[in-house]
């Protein structure tokens, strides 16, 4: 058995001093373990009461050392259920914290997809609206072309059934015709118009070039009139 050196002095009621004297008288028998000085004593050389009261020391202290391991224990376990309900807390805030960010990204991709279907549907409203426009105007275009050929008709008409032939005086008679309230001659237009005479060449060329196929554009004797009741020439009368 060892003993350290206070245990050695209480066991055999002597003092440090005398213990550390016979140390070095070599008297005692003893070991160093990690800077600690052990006493060897053989149990033989203990008396049955010393033995007995070492075996109750030792049993002593193996129930403590038992008790400490087992308290030891279960401070262990109760950090590790302690740690365990700090990680499931923790992970429960992570995943809410998520959801939220989530949910606030559904938010803003539902708005987005609202502005989107939104402005797809004005782009389509615009575009009908435009459509019909054409459609309005092509009517009222052919409206103007089906008006134009009755009267070429009416008047092809009226000559075949009076079997007559053009004279100067007919020729007065049809431009007395032409000449309504609402024809206003080219020329005469122009030159109501504070611009230079190169723009109104310019102006006539358009009318020349877009005779036979623009129904605005209308031909009398070699001069073409405008209809404003009827249509708008800006762009043609453009300088």
């Amino acid at each position: 058995m060892r003993f350290s050196i206070d245990e050695y002095s209480q066991r055999f009621k002597m003092s440090k001093e005398m213990i550390h004297s016979r140390m070095k008288s070599k008297r005692l028998n003893f070991i160093i373990e990690d800077g600690v000085t052990y006493i060897i004593v053989p149990r033989s050389s203990l008396d049955s009461e010393s033995r007995r009261e070492i075996h109750e020391e030792k049993k002593e202290q193996d129930r403590a050392t038992k008790a400490e391991q087992k308290q030891e224990s279960s401070k262990a376990v109760r950090r590790e259920s302690s740690n365990k309900k700090t990680t499931v807390g923790t992970i429960i805030t992570l995943y809410q914290k998520e959801n939220h960010q989530l949910k606030l990204r559904i938010k803003e991709l539902e708005a987005k997809i609202d502005k989107l279907i939104d402005d797809k549907e004005r782009m389509l409203i615009d575009e009908r609206n435009r459509i019909e426009k054409v459609y309005t105007n092509k009517d009222e275009q052919l409206k103007t072309i089906l008006e134009l050929i009755n009267t070429k008709m009416l008047t092809s008409n009226e000559q075949t059934v009076h079997d007559t032939n053009v004279t100067e005086n007919d020729d007065e008679v049809l431009e007395a015709t032409w000449q309504s309230p609402h024809l206003v001659e080219l020329k005469k237009y122009l030159k109501t118009l504070d611009i230079p005479s190169p723009h109104r060449k310019i102006i006539k060329k358009r009318f020349t070039s877009s005779y036979g196929h623009d129904v605005r554009i209308i031909q009398q004797n070699g001069e073409f009139y405008l209809d404003f009741s009827k249509y708008d020439y800006s762009d043609l009368l453009n300088h």
